[in-house]
């Protein structure tokens, strides 16, 4: 009897050795601290980023959590906490509150394109729309897309900039690339 009981046992810890050892050979980007893993969604990484609160308080404020949980695949955009500093005094607090959920809610969406755009695939099409692209947001307006320099920049609907600071974190539904400045649809 008991050499039965130590059989599953034995594969309950090899089954959780073997997912640490998934997790560890996953090519992670560290992003505000943590490891962000390509097997999880853009939600499950974003909580652990040190660098993206507000956005995350954001998101939930909006209830576009579902949304960026979802299968995508989708290219986010994400201002940083120093980002979203760069606005006015008072208003990211102004903008969570319930009733500015749909000018929120348009912001938010306004940094995210549909399917996997990467840094290649953006300098691509940069290079063969002669210097520039633009991607229809998932809020129905369009970003502009330029390199300064060897910087990756966007411009938003009122010619404001963002240069991404760090490209191309994969995650399962999706990438990331971490920007400098909150857009403006």
């Amino acid at each position: 009897m008991k050499r039965i009981f130590l059989i599953p046992v034995f594969a309950m810890a090899l089954l959780a050795t073997n997912t640490t050892i998934t997790h560890a050979q996953e090519k992670t980007v560290m992003v505000g601290g943590a490891a962000m893993y390509p097997s999880k969604n853009i939600v499950e990484n974003a909580v652990n980023s040190k660098d993206h609160t507000t956005l995350v308080a954001a998101v939930k404020a909006a209830g576009l959590v579902e949304t960026l949980s979802s299968a995508g695949p989708l290219t986010v955009f994400a201002p940083t906490n120093a980002a979203f500093d760069k606005l006015p005094k008072g208003t990211v607090g102004n903008l969570v509150k319930p009733e500015n959920k749909a000018t929120l809610t348009s912001i938010l969406t306004y940094h995210v394109v549909s399917g996997r755009m990467d840094s290649k695939m953006i300098m691509d099409k940069i290079k063969s729309g002669n210097g520039m692209f633009t991607a229809k947001t998932v809020n129905g307006e369009e970003l502009t897309f330029m390199m300064k320099g060897k910087n990756l920049m966007l411009k938003d609907a009122k010619g404001g900039m963002a240069k991404v600071t760090i490209k191309d974190v994969y995650q399962k539904n999706g990438v990331i690339h971490v920007i400098d400045t909150v857009l403006m649809p």
